[in-house]
């Protein structure tokens, strides 16, 4: 179910969760709840009248007035910059939402699950291994996080947590790994992918986010390995 129109959002809670990234709880009293995956669009409004709007993932999932983004700066842009530099609990925003119905998780589903996330493409999957872990769904969930180094993971801790607890992790540092680590360190080709993910005799519904470049890769490594592209869930959001 979504509202129809501008929804009026008070900001509630700012938490950095990286260096250029910020998680923003927004308490939104006419919010219908949204399901896992789903996204929302936030609208800023100037002093002078100027509006600028941008579409972010929540992170959070189901009833309540409570939502959770996790925003990360885009150099240059209208809406990001304020989000994750300036605003502060008490200031105001619209929104609109929830939105999309073809990027969500049914959690009545048993089918395997891959999840793949690049960079910020992290939010929607998150809300959708939170959804898993807390409802003790059966779907075996796996998920293939690629970051830059350590530092650029969104929710580390907490994806940490949810790979010891109810799915199958892999890392893929991009340019700098963690100290210690064993694996390689270099952009997910298709070998890794098809190394870290469900085979397609599993029939997995897979569901890849992040910058466009990313998504397109993944999703035409798993069809070259034999994957049913009705399967593979995309969702892509611009710069490489």
């Amino acid at each position: 179910m979504r509202t129809s129109g501008w929804l009026p959002a008070t900001i509630t809670a700012v938490v950095a969760t990286t260096p250029h990234a910020r998680v923003l709880t927004l308490d939104v009293p006419a919010w219908p709840g949204n399901a896992p995956g789903q996204h929302l669009d936030v609208r800023l409004t100037a002093e002078d009248g100027y509006q600028a709007e941008r579409s972010y993932s929540i992170a959070s999932w189901g009833p309540g007035t409570a939502v959770e983004l996790a925003v990360d700066e885009v150099p240059d842009g209208e809406v990001s910059p304020y989000l994750v530099r300036d605003a502060q609990p008490g200031d105001m925003v619209e929104v609109k939402g929830p939105l999309g119905a073809y990027f969500v998780w049914d959690a009545a589903d048993t089918a395997p699950v891959q999840l793949v996330a690049g960079g910020s493409g992290i939010v929607p999957l998150l809300a959708m291994a939170r959804a898993h872990d807390v409802l003790g769904s059966v779907a075996p969930f796996r998920m293939l996080y690629s970051v830059r180094s350590p530092e650029d993971a969104m929710y580390r801790a907490e994806i940490e947590a949810l790979g010891r607890r109810s799915l199958e992790l892999t890392w893929v540092y991009t340019r700098r790994a963690p100290d210690g680590w064993g694996g390689t360190v270099g952009r997910l080709t298709p070998a890794r992918v098809a190394e870290a993910t469900w085979p397609p005799e599993r029939r997995p519904l897979t569901f890849a986010c992040g910058p466009t470049s990313f998504v397109e890769a993944v999703a035409s490594a798993l069809v070259a390995a034999g994957h049913d592209p009705a399967r593979v869930r995309t969702e892509r959001f611009g710069g490489t």
